[in-house]
């Protein structure tokens, strides 16, 4: 019997490929290790509600959203953390004196400071991000995460703030896009709250990621795993680094820890 309790997957160049599929692999390493009883969690940047597809596609019902602001298990709400409404208000007046687009997600919808910009089109496209609307006031109190768009070289510092940092979307064609990360609310700080939840040691987790987005998840997990397609400045996080998401990266990692074959 496997001594490990639950996996933490992370999805964009994680589980999903360039090309937005699962390879056949994904899905036999996840089933093998469901059927060992192991809980599988997505741990995602994205809002909870563009990503059921992905879920009901590998039987996965717990997930990890908004880059740790909100988790469910099985249907239980587990973790919700909003961001500062000032925070969202300075955020946006920045974004608006720099020419920069923002995507904010709350628990319901994606909410844009533009709908018709070319980077924004292409940032909805990329991510099949389908419920939007315009940000308005009333919304502020409601918003869990936030991507800032078209940041030029040397940008980042106009949102960089205590407590507050940007992580770069690594993903070909938005890689001037960033995720607003809270240095207290992250993949990491969920993974506490979920596994407390549980009552599931630390040392018993395994979590897969690819983004800067995921140093605070793979360094708090028993057995942190960076894909072999990873931002370089991952590794230092992780314990262990498996092939890329389009080579089996999942099950390679899960194979080398005995849990699949």
């Amino acid at each position: 019997m496997t001594a490990y309790q639950i996996i933490f997957l992370d999805i964009d160049g994680t589980i999903l490929r360039p090309d937005d599929t699962i390879q056949e692999s994904t899905r036999h390493a996840v089933a093998q290790a469901k059927e060992k009883g192991i809980e599988v969690f997505l741990a995602t940047g994205r809002p909870l509600h563009e990503i059921a597809e992905i879920g009901k596609e590998l039987n996965i019902s717990s997930f990890i959203g908004y880059n740790g602001a909100f988790a469910v298990h099985k249907g239980k709400t587990v973790l919700d953390k909003p961001m500062d409404r000032p925070v969202i208000e300075e955020y946006l007046q920045t974004a608006i004196e720099y020419n920069h687009q923002a995507v904010l997600y709350s628990s319901e919808q994606n909410l844009l400071t533009d709908k018709d910009a070319g980077k924004m089109k292409d940032f909805l496209a990329k991510f099949h991000l389908n419920k939007n609307a315009l940000i308005k006031p009333e919304h502020f109190d409601q918003i869990l995460g936030m991507t800032v768009l078209s940041l030029k070289e040397g940008e980042q510092h106009l949102y960089e703030r205590n407590g507050i940092h940007l992580s770069q979307v690594n993903v070909d064609g938005m890689r001037d896009c960033y995720d607003v990360i809270r240095d207290t609310v992250n993949k990491g700080y969920a993974l506490e709250v979920v596994m407390k939840e549980l009552g599931i040691p630390r040392e018993a987790s395994i979590a897969f990621g690819d983004g800067m987005n995921d140093k605070e998840m793979l360094k708090y997990a028993g057995v942190g795993i960076a894909m072999g397609n990873s931002h370089p400045d991952l590794l230092e996080y992780a314990d262990k680094k498996t092939t890329t998401v389009s080579d089996s990266g999942i099950f390679n990692g899960l194979k080398e820890l005995g849990i699949v074959n």
